[in-house]
């Protein structure tokens, strides 16, 4: 069966809603980047991880939902997304739109992030 990365998207997302680190850590490539206008340009597995788990930390009742999943190549796709967050310690909501561009190498591995806020948060 063929590389699909729509539907390697909607795992990946599933394992972030799951709050799955785990399986998480496991999608990203070791030398992977992360560049979102929220978290500024990641470099490798580790910082990535480290960043997803703060992130959790502030926000563990997030919420996320995909309105578009496709594929742009046959190594990477585009997902538009809306969340909804708690900070854990302010009680203060979070609500971001945006969209995001992922690659993968041939192992189906994700080398790179480019997140998009429609607005700043």
């Amino acid at each position: 069966m063929a590389f699909d990365p729509a539907e390697e998207i909607e795992r990946f997302h599933a394992a972030i809603n799951a709050l799955d680190f785990p399986a998480i850590e496991a999608y990203f490539a070791e030398n992977a980047t992360y560049v979102s206008n929220g978290v500024g340009s990641l470099s490798g597995r580790a910082e990535i991880m480290a960043a997803f788990r703060r992130y959790f930390d502030d926000y563990p009742d997030q919420t996320a939902d995909n309105s578009l999943v496709e594929s742009l190549t046959p190594l990477s796709g585009r997902a538009v997304w809306s969340l909804r967050a708690t900070h854990s310690q302010t009680g203060k909501p979070l609500v971001r739109d945006g969209e995001e561009t992922i690659t993968f190498n041939e192992d189906g591995r994700i080398t790179r992030v480019e997140v998009t806020d429609y607005k700043d948060f």
